[in-house]
């Protein structure tokens, strides 16, 4: 039940010189609980009323009828505030929860409709580093969310397997490397050979014209080159496996830029077809002026492409692919201008779905002490990151619940949630300095205190051996119900749970399913993040003031019946972030 929407017939039933979306539009939350759950704003009415806003507010006050959604409607100065019924608003959020269970805030929005979400793409022979988590994270986090909202989607790790990089290590590996110290550790090693390269580079920058030599080589299939390329990528990608198995990722698709490089030549042909293509000191640009951008080189003048160029190709086979509704790049804030230019030629190109890309920007982490830089080596590695939370957890277990069943698979849901939960605790937009103590903290509105609180609720639930609402309902009722839902309102006195410290349980449970359509709209998973922190924080306190195993029949029930949809809200949140539940902690 959308409250908004009964106020707005409320209003319109009495005034009809209002349009229903023009009072739609201006309905507020106040800012303060006391003030009520929805206030409308009068000013916009005074040319209307021919009268003071304050007096407007007055007098819908007191035309409105007592109804059955909202128990009191009064005025505040210009303001008319709305205290929701909060018997309604219970039986409203138990009967959805009912029906959907762990489908709670789920809906069919996106039948029939694709989304593609790239993200992750680290770079192949490169560490896996914790600079790569956001991308990783924020990704995962969205592509649960369009899930679970019914669209299909196509998860796309854009891989970085192509570009004068790989020149530079084939011309390290080639002038200092071995195979069988690489195949031990593949990406140490790996990354060793490079930053060796760009040291020696400063010094002798004949190696950087071998590099683009040995590049423009893999371009045009030259044997060795793309023997060497292609053994990096392979022991690259088991690297970043492991870690995507760490954290309960997968992929549809690593089609990295290598996938696109036969795919350019027909860019380049329709951005000439265009009259697009102008030619700069020998290489090829799109002139962007106009639009307030510099000139998107796509071919250099030693005739080599660059990441525009494959983006373009990308693009242009996603949509011939899959035909997407909605082709989201979750890629770091530093790359805005390079988002904006490829959309822009694909508009000149004459593609009107470029509007249907989108550039899902998030701020940069750095290092407590500078920022990190693979050139240098100065680098943490997520695997390292994800382990010591997993060892740190592991500690506090051995001190708080040694007995504790399954410790280790514990220990790896908690201490990987953590630092997960880290990363989506934030508006992904803010830059992000990482620290070890942060990252490894379990105190406040982090993770570990999300995932006890899942579990506190879970033993009380265990403890009245309660595991559905059907068990719910079934306490002292000398029938089997058959119709759950009939069972829920003849089973549940609802004014048993208006104490404001349920209320506030129960108005955090009713807003999930809206922040989880917020979250997908503004592609921002941090929104899911706060709503379970603040839900957890609620039944927490509802936990400390209240008993729930009562010896009273009907007061039991309809606690049993919040803690379970505490529950049951907690672990869709997780897993919407990609974090798991633990029911034991």
């Amino acid at each position: 039940m959308d409250f908004r929407e009964k106020l707005a017939d409320l209003i319109i039933e009495k005034y009809d010189q209002f349009q229903r979306e023009e009072i739609l539009e201006i309905i507020e939350i106040p800012p303060q609980e006391d003030m009520g759950d929805l206030a409308l704003p009068c000013f916009k009415f005074a040319r209307t009323f021919r009268k003071a806003p304050n007096l407007i507010a007055e007098e819908i006050s007191n035309n409105l009828a007592a109804n059955d959604y909202f128990q009191e409607i009064k005025n505040m100065g210009p303001y008319v505030n709305f205290f929701i019924n909060k018997e309604l608003i219970a039986r409203t959020v138990f009967t959805n929860l009912l029906k959907q269970g762990e489908r709670y805030g789920s809906s069919t929005l996106g039948k029939d409709k694709n989304v593609i979400v790239e993200f992750s793409s680290p770079n192949i022979a490169k560490p896996f580093s914790i600079a790569h988590i956001r991308t990783t994270v924020i990704g995962h986090a969205l592509r649960n969310i369009y899930k679970f909202l019914g669209f299909n989607t196509i998860a796309i790790n854009h891989l970085g397997d192509y570009g004068t990089q790989f020149g530079k290590l084939i011309v390290a590996f080639k002038s200092w490397g071995d195979k069988e110290t690489v195949e031990k550790d593949p990406i140490p090693e790996l990354l060793k050979l490079y930053v060796k390269f760009h040291d020696l580079a400063e010094e002798n920058p004949e190696l950087e014209d071998e590099a683009r030599e040995w590049f423009k080589k893999l371009e045009e299939g030259h044997q060795e080159a793309v023997e060497l390329w292609q053994w990096f990528r392979d022991v690259s990608l088991q690297e970043f496996n492991r870690i995507y198995e760490m954290m309960g990722i997968d992929f549809d698709s690593y089609a990295g830029e290598s996938f696109y490089s036969d795919k350019m030549d027909a860019v380049i042909d329709r951005l000439e077809e265009k009259g697009l293509l102008q030619d700069s000191e020998g290489a090829k640009i799109v002139d962007l002026e106009e639009y307030k951008m510099p000139p998107a080189l796509i071919k250099k003048s030693d005739g080599s492409t660059l990441y525009i160029t494959r983006d373009l190709a990308a693009a242009i086979y996603r949509k011939e692919t899959y035909n997407f509704y909605k082709n989201i790049y979750v890629v770091g804030s530093q790359q805005n201008l390079h988002f904006q230019q490829m959309f822009q030629v694909l508009e000149l190109m004459g593609f009107d779905w470029a509007k249907d890309c989108i550039h899902i920007p998030f701020g940069m982490v750095s290092l407590e002490d500078g920022t990190m830089s693979t050139r240098r080596g100065r680098v943490v590695f997520l695997e390292d990151v994800l382990n010591k939370a997993i060892e740190k957890t592991q500690e506090i277990i051995a001190e708080k619940n040694p007995s504790l069943p399954d410790k280790e698979k514990v220990a790896r849901e908690v201490g990987i949630g953590a630092i997960l939960f880290q990363e989506l605790s934030h508006s992904r937009i803010k830059d992000y300095l990482f620290s070890w103590d942060t990252a490894l903290s379990f105190e406040g509105e982090t993770g570990p205190y999300v995932q006890y609180t899942h579990a506190r609720a879970n033993s009380v639930l265990d403890r009245a051996n309660v595991r559905s609402f059907a068990d719910i309902l079934a306490i002292n009722n000398e029938e089997d119900p058959v119709d759950l839902n009939q069972a829920l309102e003849k089973g549940i006195d609802f004014s048993l749970l208006l104490e404001d410290e349920a209320y506030q349980v129960i108005k955090q449970i009713y807003s999930f399913p809206e922040t989880i359509l917020k979250a997908m709209e503004r592609n921002e998973p941090f929104l899911v993040t706060r709503n379970i922190i603040e839900l957890a924080q609620a039944f927490n306190k509802f936990y400390h003031e209240y008993p729930i195993l009562v010896d009273d029949p009907e007061l039991r029930k309809a606690r049993l019946l919040l803690v379970l949809s505490t529950r049951t809200v907690i672990k869709i949140g997780l897993n919407l972030l990609g974090i798991e539940a633990p029911e034991k902690m």
